[in-house]
């Protein structure tokens, strides 16, 4: 029996690297682009592991739980680190950076997360790297559910470890990520004796074995199904122009948030500023004494299928989030969302 998604042809190391360089040219950089088989947490762990390590003194912003986990791999490396954690209603400001910089010169790594998609804030990455590029720290970016819902820029912006996934705002899967490499992030896990190697987390293995090598032999058989639905990925936004995507994300935020508030049933946006506010999911509070997990199960019950989940963890009661990945960022499913939340809070 035939099916579309068996018997392919093996992935050629030609291929491979075409969809690289589609990738690169998605983030506009002139950076090694090295693509992991896995889940975005799988070059997210290998970035800390490869470029940290017990002389490393490491900057960590936290505005939601990913930055949360940045800090305990960076621990368990061995480095010594400084968070700086702010509401997760709010940004962290590149005057708060600025000044965790000057409190402790020694800082050599600085690890953000972009927009995080559980907490619904998003931060100014364009004005923090003219920061830590001043300070002379190498600068980590998680750009997971930031690619294509709003502007990134590694070079311009100064970040030396870029990682993306899929899943989200690209409208793909999850087996596939990608990150963005600086010449300066290579010497610094080339230097570093505790960077995995001969490891599924080494970025170095593809550095030396892939890139180095001249892209000839791939280090082993790749996620076909994925690295073809990230080459689709890439060529459904580059045929409609990134713009016109991230206007499409931007426009589905903003009508979550100012929808909500005109409902005049209690949600409020859990990110108090718009500027703040990632275009890739929109984070609602629910009214007092309402539970936020009942909300979406209640909503989910009325319209199955829309892209509403509780906060994890302690906000599981207080927030809602709507998100806005990919196809769900449209003016239908906004409102299907928002009417179905107005159906749980009255019913």
């Amino acid at each position: 029996m035939s099916h579309p998604l068996l018997d392919l042809a093996p992935l050629t190391a030609d291929r491979f690297a075409a969809i690289e360089r589609r990738v690169a040219g998605l983030l506009a950089t002139e950076q090694d682009v090295v693509i992991t088989q896995g889940e975005a947490l799988l070059p997210l762990e290998g970035c800390i592991r490869g470029a940290a390590g017990p002389g490393t003194t490491a900057l960590n912003v936290i505005t939601g739980p990913y930055g949360q986990t940045f800090g305990d791999w960076l621990r368990d490396c061995g480095a010594k680190v400084i968070d700086l954690a702010v509401p997760y209603h709010a940004a962290v400001t590149p005057e708060e950076v600025e000044r965790a910089l000057a409190d402790r010169p020694e800082i050599d790594f600085v690890s953000l997360v972009h927009a995080e998609a559980a907490t619904g804030n998003t931060n100014p990455v364009a004005a923090i790297g003219e920061v830590v590029r001043r300070h002379g720290a190498l600068f980590m970016l998680d750009a997971v559910a930031s690619v294509a819902a709003e502007p990134l820029l590694p070079d311009a912006w100064g970040v030396d470890l870029c990682v993306i996934g899929a899943q989200k705002a690209m409208g793909g899967p999850a087996g596939v990520s990608a990150v963005s490499v600086s010449e300066r992030a290579w010497a610094r896990m080339a230097a570093n004796p505790q960077a995995p190697r001969r490891s599924y987390l080494s970025l170095l293995d593809w550095k030396e074995r892939w890139i180095d090598a001249g892209r000839r032999a791939l280090l082993h058989a790749p996620a076909q199904l994925e690295m073809l639905a990230l080459e689709a990925c890439v060529e459904r936004i580059e045929s409609v122009g990134p713009d016109t995507v991230m206007a499409r994300h931007a426009a589905a935020a903003r009508a979550t948030r100012a929808g909500a508030t005109a409902l005049g049933i209690g949600l409020e946006p859990y990110v108090t500023e718009a500027r703040d506010a990632a275009p890739v999911a929109t984070t609602l509070r629910v009214p007092a004494g309402a539970d936020a997990s009942a909300v979406v199960a209640r909503a989910l019950a009325l319209d199955p299928g829309l892209p509403l989940v509780a906060g994890g963890g302690a906000l599981a009661r207080e927030m809602v989030r709507v998100n806005h990945y990919g196809p769900d960022a449209t003016d239908e499913v906004v409102e299907r969302s928002l009417a179905a939340l107005a159906g749980a809070l009255s019913g």
